[in-house]
């Protein structure tokens, strides 16, 4: 049946089918389960943690029994608050050293268990800065914990018209609300089956949309670039004769020293475009949240002048009364 998976742990060589998947979200939201439901095996270790088990970038492979290969790079916790700029930076300098040849989707997978975080907000957009703004092309958001759902006989649609916060809507509207909902405890294979055809439904329709071609940038060409003049100079290298070992070794450390350098400039500029990137999104929380004190502020002074005039209204009417009284009195 479509959709579940051969043993295939070796590094196999990409190929126009292949669909190369990226794995991006907060820790604890299920990232590696759903990379084992796609997969169709347990190939990233994936257990319930707060701190998180997958602590670096990594790719697996597998080819379904339709022939196709699917690639999964699952990242570790790029959403935490905890995250710090260079890690994101260098995670994902990793993936897209693993991602030789592009991106298909971007899985951006979020929990019905928990809440749609602002730290998840900013990572989203976080990742504009770093991959581009089309990189909201190529984005699916895999919501898990299709199990509790199930339990409380409720819908991905209904949990979304339930309590669906506006910064969530905002993105799935930038995704082309594009998504679907994964039960990776699952043990019935004809369901765990119909999931992943589900989302590569998605990735297909992802890839129509992009005139078939996987997301790529500068980076990826640069990267790429690097990768195949690494491989020809180790080639060639291994090739020289006349050479002791010593002297090959040392010619091997410097061509790898000089590729080390170029990635190394390529995640400083990275670097440098997510500080920039956090310095506009504080000032923007900062601005944002000083106008709700100025409008809190106008508030409450308009409150103090509806109060005051209520006060002065209320003691004219008493003392009109009182005047009154004495009126009465005085023809009596």
């Amino acid at each position: 049946m479509d959709g579940s998976s051969i043993d295939a742990d070796r590094e196999l060589p990409f190929s126009n089918a292949a669909r190369t998947v990226v794995l991006v979200g907060r820790t604890g939201n299920g990232k590696s389960a759903t990379g084992n439901s796609v997969l169709g095996k347990r190939a990233f270790t994936s257990k319930r943690s707060s701190s998180g088990v997958t602590t670096t970038t990594e790719l697996k492979t597998a080819i379904l029994r339709d022939g196709q290969q699917i690639n999964v790079i699952d990242t570790p916790g790029l959403f935490d608050s905890s995250a710090k700029s260079d890690f994101i930076v260098n995670e994902i300098a990793q993936c897209i050293k693993l991602a030789k040849d592009g991106i298909h989707a971007v899985l951006v997978v979020l929990s019905t268990r928990t809440r749609f975080s602002q730290e998840e907000q900013s990572a989203i957009r976080s990742l504009e800065t770093l991959f581009g703004s089309k990189i909201v092309d190529y984005m699916i958001v895999v919501f898990t914990g299709g199990d509790e759902l199930e339990e409380n006989d409720e819908t991905l649609e209904d949990y979304l018209g339930r309590d669906c916060p506006e910064p969530l809507k905002e993105i799935l509207g930038l995704c082309g609300n594009r998504c679907v909902l994964f039960d990776n405890k699952t043990t019935d294979e004809s369901k765990r089956i119909e999931q992943v055809q589900r989302l590569l439904s998605l990735v297909n329709s992802v890839i129509a949309q992009n005139g078939g071609r996987p997301y790529t940038d500068e980076k990826f060409t640069e990267v790429k670039k690097g990768a195949m003049k690494l491989r020809d100079q180790q080639e060639d290298v291994a090739s020289l004769k006349g050479y002791s070992e010593r002297e090959i070794s040392r010619l091997n450390e410097q061509i790898q020293l000089a590729h080390d350098q170029q990635l190394k400039q390529i995640t400083e500029m990275g670097e440098l475009k997510m500080r920039e990137n956090t310095t506009m999104l504080d000032q923007k929380l900062a601005d944002e949240h000083a106008a709700r004190l100025r409008a809190e502020e106008t508030a409450q002074e308009a409150q103090q002048r509806s109060e005051n005039e209520i006060r002065n209204l209320s003691y004219e009417l008493q003392a009109e009364k009182r005047k009154r009284g004495r009126s009465k009195c005085a023809i009596m």
